[in-house]
């Protein structure tokens, strides 16, 4: 089994990498981060810099955790891809990070996370970033 964190480097991101560090940690279990461009983007805001991605590596392995980077480009919807990795894995558990949205942004969850909350045949996590950075 493997926890499965679908990772953008943004605040939510981050908060989803930690809380993905901690069910790892709880479960005895590696972790898997999905970090995957849009195939055919030339460049793409969701893909971690190398620095990042090491940082991150690093800070997994101080945590006594073991860290899959998989930054393959995938066609089609993310939810599709992640929902799919996590079949593909088995993955006892998917994390992701939710951005905080204004009151009327709540009305509407944002469509990948909503999808995944969803469809998932699997539990999820969704964390979002403390408001204290």
């Amino acid at each position: 089994m493997t926890v499965l964190i679908g990772f953008l480097p943004t605040p939510a991101g981050d908060a989803a990498f930690s809380a993905a560090l901690e069910e790892a940690t709880r479960r005895h279990e590696p972790v898997v981060m999905l970090n995957s461009p849009r195939d055919g983007a030339l460049v793409s805001a969701e893909v971690a810099a190398p620095e990042r991605i090491a940082a991150l590596v690093a800070r997994a392995g101080a945590a006594g955790v073991s860290l899959d980077v998989v930054q393959t480009p995938h066609t089609g919807d993310l939810a599709d891809h992640l929902l799919s990795t996590a079949e593909q894995l088995d993955a006892s558990v998917i994390v992701i990070g939710l951005r905080r949205r204004s009151p009327v942004g709540k009305l509407l969850l944002g469509s990948d996370a909503q999808r995944i909350l969803l469809e998932a045949d699997r539990p999820v996590l969704a964390v979002k970033p403390s408001e204290h950075r």
